[in-house]
């Protein structure tokens, strides 16, 4: 109860903010030391991530509990990832996050964590490696550094957040600003509903899609079926970073 109501209190405070008059001046300091805060994030991912593996990264809810079959099974595909000579990149929080990269780390691979800063639900996670462990104010610098240092996508159970991040994916590469790396549903139960709705709504009625954007996504349940989704694609093109 609470949260929510520090959570309204905190909407609202930043509603106001938007509608407040403000002088050129103002204006002008505020953006200017907002670019330079962009910049020094952009700047620190970089360096962090140009010396990585190939990763692969792993999406889902930041709520899934440690004892729920999604993170046995998020934790089993990343242990099954490093086995097969991938790292693991997450956004570095709890749920699906922490199993990724409790699994990574489980099986000796490269385990990266991509926070970001939040009021509620995250926070670090014990099994990102030290030097890998990076934090972000904005979404849109995290974003670049998933898509940029990812050459695969596992996209696990999980809400708004998840979505995002599976969408931005599938923008990218429809739109052929990235490759067509292989992006992964993990739980056909827990996906049909989604993807009926873009194959007959989106695609059929409306024609808002290409019938064929339809192929981008692999649908799988169990850990063997996502690796084997990876390496199958990896057995065509030489292994390396996505830069």
């Amino acid at each position: 109860m609470k949260k929510d109501i520090k959570a309204h209190e905190e909407s609202e405070r930043r509603i106001k903010k938007a509608f407040k008059r403000r002088g050129w001046s103002e204006v002008k300091a505020n953006d200017s030391w907002a670019i330079f805060k962009i910049m020094s994030e952009f700047v620190e991912g970089f360096e962090a991530m140009q010396r990585i593996r190939p990763c692969v990264s792993i999406f889902g809810s930041a709520r899934t509990k440690p004892d729920a079959a999604e993170y046995k099974l998020a934790e089993e595909i990343a242990f099954q990832l490093t086995q097969n000579g991938y790292g693991v990149i997450t956004g570095g929080g709890p749920g699906i996050m922490e199993a990724g990269n409790k699994g990574a780390q489980r099986g000796g691979g490269t385990s990266v964590g991509l926070n970001i800063e939040l009021p509620f639900e995250q926070s670090s996670n014990p099994y990102v490696d030290k030097e890998k462990s990076l934090h972000f104010d904005y979404f849109f610098v995290r974003k670049v550094m998933f898509t940029k240092y990812s050459q695969g996508f596992i996209v696990l159970p999980g809400g708004f957040g998840t979505l995002d991040e599976l969408f931005e994916a599938l923008t990218l590469i429809q739109t052929q600003k990235i490759g067509r790396f292989p992006i992964i549903l993990v739980g056909h139960k827990y996906w049909q509903g989604l993807l009926d709705w873009i194959k007959h709504t989106m695609g059929e009625r409306h024609a808002y899609i290409n019938m064929e954007d339809m192929d981008l996504i692999n649908v799988v349940d169990k850990p063997e079926e996502a690796v084997g989704v990876i390496n199958a694609f990896y057995s065509k093109y030489m292994l390396k970073p996505n830069y």
